[in-house]
């Protein structure tokens, strides 16, 4: 047994057994609730340099498979977990998670009592941890800021044969399945990073915005603030997660760190307009600030049910949108699907020069 420890920075210490690759790693401990959708999690972007701390039991037990990435690697720094499956069984897997990880040189340690590490979480909040094989030897500093530089993609396009509209998608860390669900709908996809021009942006023709999910503080990104006030005003536009905390905060909002985030597949969503319910994929540790958003033009559209977080803005007498949630959830749920719907009307309408 290759016996390993998770030292958090209060001091507590678990033990398990380590896979994948054996280096020291520190990051900051998350944790997810889906009972499914593993490859997914360690692969979105929005994870970048975390360790993640899986609550389901047991995990692997469908094992690795070419489908299911939302990026070309891992992003998580480690993952934690109380069982993983040695056998998998499912006819899409190509290898055990335990190999993935190996060939992935992705740090693991299962046998740990994740329920005791997530009640642990929610009472003091998210934390830095470092994952070794001495806990004698640990020093536990707080946590770096994330290499998000390194999310991002190069400017791509993903074409649709039966294209009518077109989207220029900011990358702060998208996920694959972000550009399924457009190319699903007929849009073709133009990805730029971050630091393109709103003249670079509007070259590619778009007739829409899409403001992506990504890693890390929202205010590490302020420069985008002055590129969403001019971009709103002449497209449609439409952001998910950090996306969504950008727009709001380019109208006026504030955002602040949750204890310690919203991540998983079930989390409840009312739609304050339809008075609808939603279970739906959230993956963020900041939110938007309930306060002062009456002294904006930002009308609040969703909101968590469980703790009354704002979900999602509409910016009044414009075609611009966001919600914190993930409405393209990879492996599910697909309850809120129907904002690509939305998004893609609106663009089209703009295009045929429909009145709002």
């Amino acid at each position: 047994m290759n016996k390993r420890y998770l030292v958090l920075e209060n001091g507590s210490i678990y033990e398990g057994e380590g896979f994948g690759a054996t280096q020291s790693v520190a990051g900051e401990l998350v944790f997810t609730t889906g009972m499914t959708g593993y490859q997914e999690a360690i692969t979105d972007k929005s994870y970048l340099g975390q360790m993640i701390v899986f609550t389901y039991p047991l995990i692997g037990n469908y094992g690795i498979n070419d489908a299911d990435y939302e990026s070309d690697k891992p992003a998580a720094s480690a993952i934690i977990t109380a069982d993983i499956a040695e056998h998998p069984s499912n006819w899409r897997a190509k290898m055990s998670l335990r190999e993935w990880a190996e060939l992935m040189a992705l740090p693991g340690i299962t046998g740990v009592d994740t329920r005791a590490l997530t009640k642990e979480l929610r009472e003091f909040g998210t934390m830095t941890g470092v994952l070794v094989d001495d806990p004698n030897a640990v020093v536990v500093n707080s946590p770096a800021s994330l290499p998000v530089a390194d999310a991002y993609q190069p400017t791509m396009v993903y074409k649709s044969d039966v294209s009518d509209v077109q989207v220029a998608l900011i990358d702060f860390g998208l996920k694959n399945s972000i550009i399924r669900a457009l190319s699903d709908r007929g849009v073709t996809v133009t990805v730029l990073p971050p630091d393109a021009s709103v003249k670079d942006i509007l070259a590619s023709n778009p007739d829409g915005i899409l403001l992506s999910n990504g890693p890390g503080d929202p205010n590490a990104f302020v420069d985008m603030i002055p590129k969403i006030q001019q971009l709103q005003e002449v497209k449609p536009l439409f952001g998910i997660c950090l996306g969504h905390q950008l727009f709001a905060m380019a109208n006026g909002a504030n955002t602040y760190k949750m204890k310690f985030g919203h991540r998983g597949f079930n989390h409840a969503v009312r739609d304050l307009t339809s008075q609808r319910a939603d279970f739906t994929s959230q993956n963020h540790g900041y939110a938007v600030s309930k306060v002062g958003l009456q002294d904006t033009d930002l009308i609040v559209t969703h909101e968590d049910i469980n703790d009354g977080t704002v979900e999602g803005v509409r910016l009044r007498n414009h075609a611009a949108f966001s919600v914190q949630f993930h409405p393209d959830a990879a492996p599910g749920p697909h309850d809120a699907t129907y904002l690509f719907d939305e998004f893609v009307t609106l663009m089209r309408q703009e295009k045929a020069g429909v009145t709002q």
